[in-house]
């Protein structure tokens, strides 16, 4: 791996996973047995393999060709050489990789304006370590289950510093939910929301990967939840995690049911549509409200990336009311990033976090699985489709021994 590769990913901002522990993890919370040996890789020169599979010469991976933000377009499938880890890092070979809706934005070159196609793209990954650095296994072994939050996770393998994985009990795809989608809610909820027993709470695309878990927290609080969505499938949903009024904004107006079924308005609102659902949220804030913008994907695929408000009479409505704004980008509360994780790994192990996980099953060509299905998952994200975090599966990587 090159400096200036090394250098380029090492002062990226998204990649903020602490590491791992023996014993119980002190991100999740859950003991498990790790196989702790030191192995002498004599600096990666050699791979150290999972249960004698071979690891390929060459893989898969998705790469950033152009700067669009449309992702068909920016984005290419190729054929590369499997990476040697370094003396600090794990090579994970991936089962199941997460889908975000920033990940248009990240084609699109608007996180990194530095940043020059070809590039890696994809954030979340979860599968076995097939290889690593001398050490790395001070805390690492080949076998361990690890999740990451961290470039490069739409490949069949994917280098990662061994600080920022995640030791998993096992490869579910549930626990990619965690790493952005909750933690997003999670600290956006704590750090932002101020919520009180008693208070109401409006979740704007309630049914969607990070809209699910700002439901049960806001529940978990005391809260009382409104959640909007767009169909009958995801209401549903909606009530079984607590959610205790569903709006189907598809067949009945918004604003009108809020103004008639919540006339003091409501006290937080949790929201990442943008355009003319920020606006209603704004009109529909209670004395001393709070709005927690945590993006606006109604305007992603658009040129600019930014969908248009009523920006004007914005300070007027927000002193009016004595009401607040506050942006939450994940990155910027990485302090309370470890405390989020173990929490909720705790919660999803005792039964009490439900983590929804959508891998297409429903799709009209089936369900994501391999490399080149990331195209349709993105798309079945935007078309607003999907019932909780969209999830794509990797099949077996080819036999081609790179032994």
């Amino acid at each position: 791996m090159s400096t200036s590769f090394l250098l380029r990913n090492g002062r990226r901002a998204i990649s903020i996973i602490s590491g791992g522990r023996r014993g119980t993890d002190a991100l999740s919370g859950v003991n498990f047995i790790s196989r702790h040996f030191i192995i002498d890789l004599s600096y990666s020169t050699h791979f150290m393999d999972f249960k004698g599979s071979s690891i390929p010469s060459s893989m898969k991976k998705l790469v950033v060709t152009k700067l669009s933000q449309n992702f068909r377009d920016a984005v290419a499938l190729q054929t590369v050489p499997v990476p040697t880890p370094g003396d600090g890092e794990l090579l994970v070979r991936n089962r199941f990789v997460g889908i975000n809706a920033s990940d248009i934005n990240y084609s699109a070159g608007r996180y990194d304006p530095t940043l020059k196609p070809p590039f890696e793209v994809g954030f979340e990954g979860i599968g076995e370590v097939v290889g690593l650095g001398l050490s790395a296994s001070a805390h690492h072994t080949v076998g361990d289950t690890v999740a990451y939050f961290y470039d490069g996770a739409f490949a069949e393998y994917t280098l990662i510093p061994a600080k920022k994985s995640v030791p998993v009990p096992s490869v579910k795809p549930e626990f990619l939910t965690l790493l952005v989608s909750g933690a997003t809610a999670y600290i956006a909820m704590k750090k932002l929301g101020d919520l009180a027993a008693g208070q109401t709470v409006l979740v704007t695309a309630a049914g969607g990967g990070t809209g699910q878990f700002a439901v049960q927290f806001a529940k978990q609080a005391g809260c009382h939840v409104v959640g909007t969505c767009s169909s009958n499938e995801k209401a549903g949903f909606l009530k079984t995690i607590g959610c205790d009024r569903p709006i189907v904004y598809t067949s009945e107006d918004l604003a009108t049911t809020l103004r008639k079924e919540y006339p003091r308005g409501v006290d937080v609102v949790y929201e990442s549509v943008g355009g003319s659902t920020f606006d209603l949220a704004v009109n529909c804030l209670a004395n001393k409200g709070r709005l927690i913008v945590i993006g606006f994907i109604s305007g992603y695929q658009t040129a600019s990336g930014i969908p248009t408000i009523r920006g004007g009479t914005l300070p007027v409505k927000l002193l009016q009311k004595s009401a607040s704004i506050r942006g939450f980008f994940l990155p910027h509360f990485l302090g309370d990033y470890k405390e989020a994780m173990g929490n909720m790994m705790h919660s999803f192990a005792k039964g009490k976090l439900v983590c929804e996980v959508d891998c297409g099953d429903l799709a009209p060509e089936g369900r994501f699985v391999g490399l080149e299905s990331v195209f349709r998952a993105v798309e079945y994200m935007y078309a607003g489709k999907n019932v909780g975090k969209v999830v794509v599966e990797l099949g077996s990587p080819s036999l081609d021994s790179k032994l």
